[in-house]
Order: structure tokens, then C-alpha cells, then sequence
């Protein structure tokens, strides 16, 4: 191994109001060399990792806002890397569990290499099915078998508690969490229908990921009438992604003692303050006897080796599917991630850094 290395970086220039565009951030070109091992002042416990994949990822887009209030997402540091989930070799550690060699998915830095540090280094996981007829892409790992696939695992499963004949309906169904809970409803004998924004991704839902129906929301004027086409007596459990007039719509169509299990909100995500969407069919929940739960992958992370060898099998025998978006290069980062909030993905949006070496 080469004692240094150049190490690109991608920043985030200053916080975004509204929607972001790629100028809020910026690929810092390398400098000076740096030394591909730990430094005396870095704390036990930490790891330096050289990153492969990065993930974009809705919440990224909360952490890029000034801070105005209590948020679980802390922001991002104008000037600073930014950070997520990511898939990385570790070549230097100071972490117990880790050692040179060891291929991780976790919480790592937008750039070559990232020296990981408590406590973030407890989100760091270490990887075991990426080697011999049995390997898995290591890419899954920012997906299906990382957190939004523990996200999708425990919103459905755990907070939902399907029952075989149940009504399922997901909204921005074709990302990267959408996909899997589709899946995860048919495979529990549950009729599921998604909702997307585009003829592809409809296509998609229904005829990759196995989706009973589906539509494009943006052509529907009236989300409630679409909803009670497709669900003619009521919705047993909602998986929501989008937030505004989308959970309006559905309140109307829950069935009684129904479940939502809020997973995020992206369509507020990009408004400014003052201009977030009202939600008026609130006394639904009360009518209904509606439970609604949000909830945070960390939060469950002990899950993980259950719903690990649960989908594994599913995934190496094709029963799920799943559809990546790779953007090539670090320095197409930014673009990927403002993508996202575009609709322009198809899939899982991912960045390759590096191949495995």
C-alpha cells in the first residue's frame, strides 16, 4: 500500500433555501499528499477507510438548511466535507472490530479517503457476503442491504405489522426505499400500490418490482379520488415518503385502525420556512383510530443481522429486485444528489468513487 495519497473533497460552500443546485457545493481538487494511516492525534477508536461508494439520500437535504430549530439531523458545516452513508475499505484502524483489509458501510465522508472518528465509528458495519458464488454487489450496501433497506425492514414489518390481505399503498415508490416495501408488502400476501413520477417509474413498479398497481401522481389533480379508484374499501397501511397533499389524500382513504409509518417528507424538504404545506384531514386519525409513526433507522439498528438473513436469500435468488442509479466519479457527486430531489433518478442513486482494489 502507498504510504500517501491525494484525497478530493466535496463541500458544502453555504447553507440552501429552497431547492439546491450544484454550486452549493463544490469539489475541492487535492492539495498536498496525505498519509494513508492513522495520525498520533487521532482517538482511539478511529479508522481510516478508502471510500467506494457514496450514498444520496433524502435527509442529506435537511442537513444542508441552516440550523433553526432541534432536528435528529445534525447540519452539515458550511466548509466542511459532507458526510453519509457510504461503502469503504478500511486501511488503518484503531476500532477493535475493524481491521486493514475489512470492507465497512456507515457513516464515512464525501471524498477518497475519510478518517472516521467515535462515535461515528459506530455506524460503521462490517461487510461479509462480498466474496465467492454467493457474493453480492458491494453497491447493495448503500442500499438494500444498508439503511434503506433497515428502513424499509422495520417501517413495514415492525411498525406496520402486515397481515396477509391487507391493502398496502407506498408513495415515491421507485426510490430506494419504496421499491423494497412494495416487494415486502406482496411477499406478505398484502395487494400494494405505488405512486411515481414518471410513466418509467410506474412501468417500473409494476412490472420489475411486482407493484399490483400503480400510478404517476403528477397526473392525477385529484390524489383522493386516484387513491379511492385504487382502493375502493380503504387503505390498511400506508408507507410515507412525500408528506403535503399526498398524506391529506390519504387520510381520507385509511381504513379504521389503519397504519402509517412515516418514513420522511420529502416534498417539504425544499420548501423555505413558512411555506411547509398544512394538513387538513388530521381529525381522520382520530375517526379512523389511525396509529401514525415516525421513526429513524439508528433507532433499530439491532435489527440488522435479523433482516440480513432474512432478505439475503430473497436477494441472491432474484425474489426482490432492486434498481441502481450510478453516478461515475466523485466529481459527479453534487449533481447526482440535487438530482435526486429532481425526480431524476431511477432507483437507488449512488455514487462510485473507486472499484474495490
Amino acid at each position: 500500500m502507498a504510504a500517501t495519497a491525494t484525497n478530493r473533497r466535496v463541500i458544502l460552500k453555504e447553507y440552501v433555501e429552497g431547492y439546491p443546485r450544484e454550486e452549493h457545493m463544490e469539489l475541492l481538487l487535492p492539495g498536498a499528499e496525505v498519509p494513508l494511516r492513522l495520525a498520533g492525534d487521532d482517538p482511539p477508536g478511529s479508522v481510516l477507510v478508502r471510500n467506494l461508494c457514496l450514498s444520496c439520500d433524502p435527509y442529506m437535504r435537511l442537513k444542508m438548511s441552516r440550523p433553526l430549530r432541534a432536528s435528529y439531523a445534525a447540519a452539515f458545516v458550511p466548509g466542511s466535507v459532507i458526510t453519509g452513508y457510504g461503502v469503504a475499505r478500511v486501511l488503518d484502524s484503531s476500532d477493535p472490530r475493524l481491521s486493514p483489509g475489512d470492507l465497512v458501510w456507515g457513516i464515512t465522508g464525501w471524498e477518497d479517503y475519510s478518517v472516521v472518528k467515535p462515535p461515528a465509528t459506530a455506524f460503521l458495519s462490517k461487510i461479509s457476503h462480498h466474496a465467492g458464488e454467493d457474493a453480492v454487489p458491494l453497491s447493495y450496501y448503500t442500499g438494500v442491504l444498508g439503511m434503506p433497506g433497515l428502513t424499509a425492514y422495520v417501517g413495514f414489518h415492525e411498525i406496520c405489522a402486515p397481515k396477509a390481505g391487507e391493502t398496502v399503498f407506498v408513495s415515491a415508490a421507485s426510490g430506494a426505499v419504496g421499491q423494497l416495501v412494495g416487494q415486502f408488502a406482496r411477499l406478505a400476501g398484502c395487494r400494494v400500490v405505488g405512486s411515481a413520477g414518471s410513466a418509467e417509474k410506474v412501468e417500473l413498479l409494476k412490472t420489475k418490482f411486482g407493484f399490483h398497481d400503480a400510478f404517476n401522481y403528477k397526473e392525477e389533480p385529484d390524489l383522493a379520488a386516484a387513491l379511492a379508484r385504487r382502493f375502493p374499501e380503504g387503505i390498511d397501511i400506508y408507507f410515507e415518503n412525500v408528506g403535503g397533499a399526498m398524506l391529506d389524500a390519504v387520510l381520507l382513504n385509511m381504513r379504521a385502525h389503519g397504519r402509517i409509518a412515516v418514513c420522511g417528507l420529502i416534498s417539504q424538504y425544499n420548501l423555505k420556512a413558512g411555506e411547509w404545506d398544512a394538513v387538513r384531514n388530521l381529525s381522520a386519525v382520530i375517526g379512523k383510530r389511525l396509529r401514525v409513526e415516525g421513526f429513524l433507522e439508528p433507532d433499530h439498528k439491532h435489527l440488522y443481522p435479523k433482516y440480513e438473513a432474512w432478505v439475503l436469500p430473497y436477494v441472491r435468488d432474484g425474489t426482490i429486485a432492486y434498481v441502481e442509479d450510478v453516478a461515475e466519479g466523485l466529481e459527479s457527486a453534487p449533481k447526482a444528489l440535487v438530482g435526486l430531489f429532481h425526480g431524476r433518478n431511477v432507483g437507488k442513486q449512488l455514487v462510485r468513487v473507486a472499484n474495490d482494489e
